[in-house]
Formats: structure tokens, sequence, C-alpha cells
């Protein structure tokens, strides 16, 4: 008998929430107010409908480039009652890599922040979709002039009416997009449907036993599927309640944490290492926190947060924004650090397959973890514009993640590395592509390879540029360079190393070998921006 998704859609998800825990509290923005879960409905109809009268159609896609605030939520469930969907922007987001997910999305409305104005500005004649840009807190009185645009103050959007809105949406309605990094092309849109929603938020919920009485520390990105969908939709999902940070501070993780009372948060990549780096306290332990989702987590790293905050339950999954969290560890289940969990067969199939010819693998052996959804629309419906990746990704009818991994013989799926070309620094996942693509554009530079490499052993990755340089030109000075990079790409992208090459390694039909590039790592010649403290600005 096939599942029943019908109530698998946000907007339902909230509304019966609302129904069924009325003033219970929902959400709370840094220090203030709590919000209900029947304030929170009423709120995201009212944006909703404010929507809905300035033209938002059924199916219409809506920018949002915001920080963590509550009118996130309200926008994104709001559309979604539209059947409309938001674009999740990554605020860091500027040059062609704005420009590339404005052009895709054909987006008419974008929501965003006043500090990135400019960026807009800048790209304004490459995005000749985009209409009207309604800025959160107002348009500042040094805001740039817009030839085109409409410029309008968010604050027009409020004050929509709180009625219900008539408009079905099912679980196969496009919810989200998210884009994820490309290596050979630009980054890819994900048409994530509401079932494929619904079911991140419910592996959360499962795998860290969420029940009414947790309280969710979330300090990640909503513009993220951590923190959109399995912290704030699985918390929804089972009734909880949410403490909602603007960003996040190592430096004071521990003291808000403790203020909010927070029995369940997550941790990612390099965040274990930034909270640990903090001066001990006598206090660490003095937290309500009763597990964490914690990973990539070493055993050490584990032990270590075990021991200095008291918490008992780790949790560990593996899941990509396309493929939803098809593994996750069961709360029964012992902690062991690396071990993703078990197969989620409800719902998904995974195998451990031979990268070269997808035949399946045995018991513990290395390959590419490929994944398949067993229930329709529970996974991406593609790359928007992009049917080639969409097709080349679903090889042989298994959806390939590029990651490698073993399953043991208990059933429990160990995460290896990443076996595609894509690189992944401080919890964001980089094109190379794009990267290549800025730099390729510098008068003196004639070919680039972007690739992963680690400053350390066990450390995460670090961008390193590969350029051969027109022999015509002088070469560029490496700060220089780095100056010219900063504007025109994400502060996360910018590489950290510089390695001036004669030639870059080549496949007989033109193909850069960055296998190659790879396993050579950091060599004599290379700069490391670090050398002359070089820093990045996040803005």
């Amino acid at each position: 008998m096939a599942t029943d998704k019908s109530e698998w859609v946000i907007g339902k998800t909230l509304a019966r929430q609302a129904a069924e825990r009325g003033d219970s509290p929902y959400i709370r923005f840094e220090q203030g107010n709590w919000v209900s879960y029947s304030q929170a409905h009423r709120a995201a109809n009212a944006m909703g409908n404010a929507f809905a009268d300035i033209g938002v159609q059924r199916e219409e896609q809506v920018i949002l480039m915001l920080h963590n605030c509550l009118e996130y939520l309200w926008c994104w469930v709001g559309l979604s009652r539209l059947g409309a969907a938001a674009v999740a922007v990554n605020t860091a987001y500027k040059g062609r890599f704005l420009t590339h997910v404005m052009t895709n999305t054909k987006s008419r409305f974008a929501v965003v922040e006043p500090e990135f104005l400019g960026w807009i500005a800048d790209i304004e004649d490459t995005i000749p979709d985009l209409e009207r840009v309604y800025v959160m807190g107002g348009v500042p009185s040094d805001a740039p002039l817009f030839q085109r645009l409409d410029i309008r103050d968010f604050d027009e959007l409020r004050g929509g009416s709180e009625a219900d809105i008539d408009v079905e949406v099912t679980y196969r309605d496009i919810g989200t997009i998210m884009f994820t990094s490309g290596t050979t092309g630009p980054s890819k849109s994900v048409l994530m449907p509401h079932g494929h929603l619904h079911l991140m938020g419910e592996a959360m919920r499962l795998s860290i036993g969420l029940t009414p009485d947790d309280r969710y520390f979330t300090a990640m990105p909503l513009f993220h599927a951590q923190g959109l969908m399995m912290q704030s939709y699985g918390t929804m999902s089972a009734g909880g309640s949410i403490v909602l940070k603007k960003s996040f501070s190592p430096s004071s993780w521990i003291d808000e944490v403790r203020e909010s009372g927070a029995t369940v948060t997550n941790l990612l990549g390099v965040m274990n290492d930034f909270v640990l780096a903090q001066p001990r306290r006598d206090d660490d332990a003095d937290n309500s926190l009763r597990a964490m989702c914690a990973l990539p987590v070493t055993s050490d790293t584990m032990k270590a947060l075990s021991e200095r905050f008291g918490v008992d339950k780790f949790v560990e999954l593996f899941g990509m924004t396309e493929c939803n969290l098809p593994v996750w560890r069961p709360m029964d289940a012992p902690n062991e650090a690396g071990c993703s969990g078990k197969i989620w067969d409800e719902y998904f199939d995974v195998i451990i397959a031979d990268p070269e010819t997808d035949e399946p693998l045995g018991v513990n052996e290395v390959g590419e973890i490929l994944v398949r959804p067993k229930e329709p629309y529970c996974f991406m419906q593609g790359y928007q514009g992009m049917d080639d990746r969409t097709v080349e990704t679903w090889r042989n009818f298994w959806f390939h993640t590029g990651d490698a991994a073993r399953i043991d013989e208990r059933g429990y799926l160990w995460y290896i590395d990443r076996i595609k070309d894509t690189i992944r620094r401080r919890g964001e996942n980089i094109s190379s592509y794009e990267v290549e693509a800025v730099l390729l554009e510098h008068p003196a530079i004639t070919e680039v390879a972007a690739i992963a490499v680690k400053a350390e052993q066990g450390g995460e990755d670090e961008v390193m540029a590969c350029i051969v340089c027109d022999p015509a030109q002088e070469r560029p000075d490496p700060v220089a360079l780095l100056d010219y990079c900063a504007p025109r790409m994400p502060y996360f992208a910018v590489p950290r190393f510089l390695d001036f090459v004669d030639e870059i390694p080549k496949t007989p039909s033109s193909k850069i070998k960055k296998k190659d590039l790879r396993d050579r790592g950091l060599t004599a010649t290379t700069w490391d921006r670090e050398s002359v403290g070089y820093k990045v600005k996040r803005i």
C-alpha cells in the first residue's frame, strides 16, 4: 500500500501544529519574544497573501537572499501556500555566481538585505527577468542607483490578510529551490518538492528523537538544508521549539546554548573545531543539551565534545540537497565516530558501487554511494534548466552522489571521502568551475584549474588555483590577484593557495586531470595567502 503523502506539505504541517498546539512556542529569534504556532501560522498566511497581492503566481520562484530572521520562515511558508517556491540564495553570492542564480530561476521578485543592493546593482544588466526587489529594514539613503529595477521597502509586504489561502498544494509541488556546486559547469538549481522537504525534516526528527519537549538551538543559515529543513522543519514536525540565531559564533556558542535552554543542536565540519578551540570554563557542562548532530566528527572530537559539554548522544547521517537523508544513525545505536548509520529503507535504496561500472560491491568494500527513492517526489525533481546534468547524475537509474563509503556486516554505512571534484570548505560546497570562470576573466591568465587541497593532515578542504599565465604579459602579483577575486566571488571561494605553473596536465581529449593536481597537492612553488596575513572580508 502506498504511503499517504497528502499532508507532506510545509503549510499543512504548520497549520496542523497551529490547530493542535495553539499557543505553544514555536520559535524565538535572538533575544526576542516567543512566537507561538498559531502566531506563526497567521504570519505565514499574511506573507503569502501579501505575495499574492503583488502578483506572485503558482509555480513562480521568488529569491530570498536574507540573513536568518523570522521573516525568512514566513516568506518560505507563505510562498509555499501559494504553490510558489522560495529560492534560497547564499548570502555570499555575488558577481557571476549571483547572475547565474537569478537568470536560472527567472525570478521576477526578490527579498534581500540592504547590504546586497550594491551586488545587485553591479549585475543589473545581466538579470533581465528580475523586476522588483524588496529590501529588509528599508531602502538605505545611500542605496545605489538602478537603471531598471524597482527597489521597495519590505514593509510594503507587511500587513497582508491573515486569512487562510485557498490554493491546493500537494507533496508533488516544488516548495524550495537550493543551489549546489558544480565542477564542470555552473552551480545546479535543485528542484525540491514538498515530499522531499518533509522527509528531510522527518529524518532529523527520527534520528535525534525530537519531541514537543525539545528545543533546537539553530545557528546555521536558513539558505542551507541543515538550517531550513533539518532543523526548522524537523522541529515543526515534532511540535518542539526553536531558538534561531542570526549566525554562528564560536566564542559565545555555549553561553547562547545555555541561555536558550536548548536540548539539541547541530555542529557542522569545522564548527566542531572552532567550539573546542575556545578557552575552557568550569561551567561548560552546565547546559540542557541531551544530543547533538555533529558531522563529520572524529573519535577524538566526539570524546572532547562529550566530556567538555556533557553531551551523551551524538547523531550522524548522510545526505545531500538532491537525494534527501537516506542514511542516519538511530538514537538507540552506539556512538561511533564516522558511522553515518543505517539505510532508511522504508523510503530509499542505497548501494555502494564501483564508481567506474556502477556494479554493487561487497561488504566493507569502498565505492561510490548510489541512492534512489522508493516513493515518488521524495527526491529532487532534477536540476532546473540543466537536463544534461540531471541525466548524467541519474545514469543507470541511480543518483550518483560522488561520495565514497563502505557498508559493514551490520548494514551500517561509513563515510570515507568525496570522489568528485567538488570543493567543500567551512561547510560550503564550492563550484570549481565558477572559481575558474572568474579567474579566466583576468587578462593575464590563459588557463586555470581550481582544486581542493588540505593545508594540514586531517584538515578541511582549502581552495588552490593552478594558473597558467600569458607569457606576453607580466605575471600578476598574488595579493593583487586575490584583490581581483574578492569582489567577484563569495568570500569562501577565494583561493587560499595559488600555484603558477607552465602547463596544466590534460587527457588526450583536453580534459584537465584534476586528480593528478590533487595528488600533487602543495608544492615548493605554492603561494599561501596566510604567509602574508591576507584576510578575505565576508562582505
